[in-house]
């Protein structure tokens, strides 16, 4: 069984695209003490939602048929149609799904996860809570989940993966990088916004093993799935995007593409990527200039432009966001380097008080 813990749009989204009866979700607990079986009068006995595929874009890497590599290669322009997606596996309801719109009424499917009523036998932990919820989830459960067991961390920004990397250093811990794009309209709605590609990649010594059969284990569900030997490099880049997109749409509360035109981020975008390019040079050795990393920023706001990003949508539901894992991580990375980052402290208190 793999078991999923963090029932929130990216885990729904795996629970829903791995092959059916193959995976289940471990509760949120409470504290106190966890017998390694239990049952469905202790825990919620499942968790139901409704997937909506919208327009989400056909691979054309390693993963795609044939076929499709071929209509690329004879026509171009297909690859900027919006078209199915590949084959899923089973519970993916493969060629059922079309693009559809959330209101549309088209590729709407129930589908229902349950919760594990044992660890025994999980040969893959997929870990989608929150950043800050992590270090605490993974010490409530980690003592019932086999010490050979892969773990991997899909959380957004930095921080918490090497936290969690360090506390349990002796176990397989893989960290992932997604561009899949998911969200919950409502509690019982997941929408697939766009595919995308995810990398695995180990940050334990005795991860490294397990990441060839951790990535065909995720791929089960036709998403694209790639091994990456720099997880932590791959891991920086999604970091630089969040951090020029993520804490301007939750102040102006609008869309990625939104921001591009707003005083607020222009006024700030230039001193942001200056002092990211001198962190991102003291951390991993990569030179980058400012001016590229905003082209980066940008190119995804634009591609993207009307999406609503993971921090927005935490400050709309009244919850806690990702702040601290993102522009507060740089502010950190800044304080161990003598950099100052006056405008990632500044972005970093700013959502705070939202």
């Amino acid at each position: 069984m793999i078991a999923i813990l963090g029932a929130g749009s990216l885990g729904r989204l795996w629970a829903a695209l791995l092959p059916s009866g193959q995976c289940g979700f471990l509760p949120r607990l409470s504290g106190g003490e966890l017998r390694r079986s239990f049952s469905l009068q202790e825990v919620p006995p499942e968790t139901r939602c409704e997937y909506i595929l919208v327009n989400s874009a056909p691979p054309f890497g390693a993963n795609a048929p044939a076929s499709r590599q071929r209509s690329r290669a004879s026509r171009p322009w297909l690859a900027r149609e919006v078209l199915r997606t590949p084959p899923m596996a089973p519970q993916g309801f493969g060629r059922d799904f079309l693009k559809a719109s959330p209101g549309s009424g088209q590729a709407r499917k129930p589908i229902t996860i349950p919760a594990l009523q044992s660890t025994e036998n999980v040969k893959l932990l997929v870990v989608t809570t929150k950043a800050g919820d992590t270090l605490t989830a993974l010490n409530d459960w980690l003592p019932y989940i086999p010490e050979h067991t892969p773990v991997v961390l899909f959380q957004n920004g930095l921080g918490s993966q090497q936290a969690v990397a360090e506390r349990w250093s002796q176990r397989p811990i893989l960290a992932a990088s997604t561009t899949e794009g998911a969200n919950r309209p409502s509690q019982d709605v997941l929408v697939h916004a766009g595919a995308g590609d995810t990398w695995v990649g180990a940050l334990t010594a005795s991860a490294a093993e397990h990441v060839t059969d951790v990535v065909q284990q995720l791929a089960a569900t036709g998403l694209r799935v790639h091994a990456e030997d720099k997880i932590l490099q791959r891991l920086w880049q999604k970091l630089v995007v969040n951090a020029g997109i993520n804490p301007f749409t939750a102040l102006l509360d609008c869309p990625n593409g939104d921001i591009l035109g707003s005083p607020l981020y222009q006024q700030n975008v230039d001193g942001l990527c200056s002092e990211i390019s001198l962190l991102l040079q003291a951390e991993t050795s990569e030179a980058v200039e400012p001016l590229v990393l905003r082209e980066r920023i940008e190119k995804v706001a634009r591609n993207t432009a009307g999406n609503t990003s993971s921090m927005r949508a935490d400050v709309i539901a009244g919850r806690k966001t990702e702040i601290d894992f993102i522009n507060g991580y740089l502010v950190q990375c800044g304080e161990r380097h003598g950099i100052a980052t006056p405008v990632n402290q500044m972005l970093t208190d700013r959502v705070k008080g939202l």
